[in-house]
């Protein structure tokens, strides 16, 4: 097996690397999975990666996801055929980067399946621009110079995120956790043969939105208007009408989504934020941004938190990730 340095540049540099991480899985991958291969994801330092994968592992799908022994798994659906991939923290001493360690079907994705990878980790961020102008914010700066390299939380697949974020909708992420779970079991593709990562199974990658199309209303546990909604976008996904690539153009998709039933600001930007990787997406709507601001006795209007964060622009969804992370901070208004 090859051990592959990626840069966007200089492509790969390879050495001979055990067939897997160790102490991970008690035994070997299935063998439809036979291309393997450890890669080097370069990033600009820094990155608090344990808490970026902790946020991923928080929400991980049952079937799909998992987060053992300090690294993040889930499975691939790529162009020609299933993967699973191990993200986490360097084990060969290469500094400045995300040890990324794939099981494909076809080694034909091993560059699609890189490119989700560091979509998801938001690795080609420039840390030292985003903090130079967040940090000068008073209501921020704290916030930046604990917690410097904050990167934003991407996708794999932009459909998949589409249909997570309709079923969190009002509910908590370890609902939607369960929801997302419950129709992996009954509507995602199952892999050739399961993959065991500690006491946790990667079986299935996540459904489609035509497999979903598919599915009965029962299946869904939700309310009517709710999947009425993830209807909605699934058709619109399937016909092609919205595009959730990172190049997609963010305000015709923008515009596309709020024109979807059930779809207000809060679910568009969040789709945009993480599937296409907007720098500018923001939810001044959002309970946890409004909490935020009234904790540092701030005006909590959506209207008038929308006013304040203009000069965060254009980085504001990353002042999304260091809002939220300040209401479990020990950091005070008056710091």
């Amino acid at each position: 097996m090859a051990f592959c340095r990626w840069g966007s540049a200089t492509g790969y540099a390879c050495a001979m690397m055990p067939p897997r991480p160790r102490d991970v899985l008690s035994n070997p991958l299935p063998p439809s999975l036979s291309h393997t291969s450890t890669l080097q994801l370069p990033f600009q330092p820094p990155l608090p990666l344990a808490s970026l994968l902790a946020f991923l592992g928080t929400r991980a799908v049952t079937g799909v996801e998992a987060l053992h022994e300090g690294a993040y798994w889930r499975t691939l659906r790529l162009p020609h055929g299933n993967g699973v991939v191990a993200l986490g923290q360097p084990d060969d001493g290469v500094g400045n980067s995300v040890a990324c360690h794939l099981w494909l079907e076809d080694a034909r994705d091993e560059t699609a399946a890189v490119a989700r990878c560091r979509h998801l980790l938001d690795l080609d961020a420039n840390p030292a621009v985003i903090d130079a102008h967040l940090a000068a914010d008073p209501l921020l700066g704290p916030y930046v110079h604990r917690t410097p390299g904050l990167r934003v939380p991407g996708a794999v697949d932009g459909a998949e995120l589409a249909v997570r974020a309709i079923l969190g909708q009002q509910v908590s992420v370890a609902g939607a956790a369960t929801l997302a779970g419950r129709l992996v079991a009954r509507y995602g593709e199952p892999l050739a043969e399961p993959v065991a990562v500690g006491l946790h199974l990667l079986s299935h990658t996540f459904p489609t939105p035509a497999t979903l199309l598919t599915a009965s209303p029962d299946s869904f546990s939700m309310p009517r208007s709710r999947i009425a909604t993830l209807m909605g976008v699934c058709a619109a996904l399937d016909a092609g009408e919205i595009v959730l690539e990172p190049e997609a153009d963010l305000a015709e998709t923008e515009r596309r989504l709020l024109a979807l039933r059930g779809i207000g600001p809060w679910t568009a930007a969040y789709i945009a934020m993480r599937a296409l990787h907007d720098p500018d997406a923001f939810l001044p709507s959002d309970l946890g941004i409004k909490q935020a601001f009234a904790r540092h006795g701030l005006p909590d209007a959506p209207r008038q938190i929308a006013v304040h964060a203009e000069a965060w622009r254009p980085w504001r969804a990353y002042a999304n990730f260091h809002l939220w992370g300040s209401l479990t901070s020990q950091i005070s208004a008056a710091d």
